[in-house]
């Protein structure tokens, strides 16, 4: 979603805009006399690796490495 605005409102309230920028991930067309002159968007984060990205939030019980007392299909 983008959203225009002029140079001189930008500046009086640009820290208060970049938060909004930032919150509601849109961005910013800055215009002088109605021309485009800048955007501001926000900073896409990179994604965490998927690689480990459970790790610590799983909790074993019991015995996972022994055999269990029920026969499978394919042993049959």
């Amino acid at each position: 979603m983008n959203k225009t605005i002029a140079a001189g409102q930008f500046k009086a309230q640009c820290l208060q805009l970049m938060e909004h920028v930032k919150e509601k991930h849109l961005t910013l067309i800055i215009t002088k006399h109605g021309t485009p002159v800048a955007k501001l968007v926000p900073i896409e984060e990179e994604p965490e690796s998927l690689y480990g990205a459970l790790k610590g939030t799983v909790k074993i019980k019991g015995d996972i490495i022994g055999p269990i007392d029920e026969s499978w299909d394919a042993e049959l």
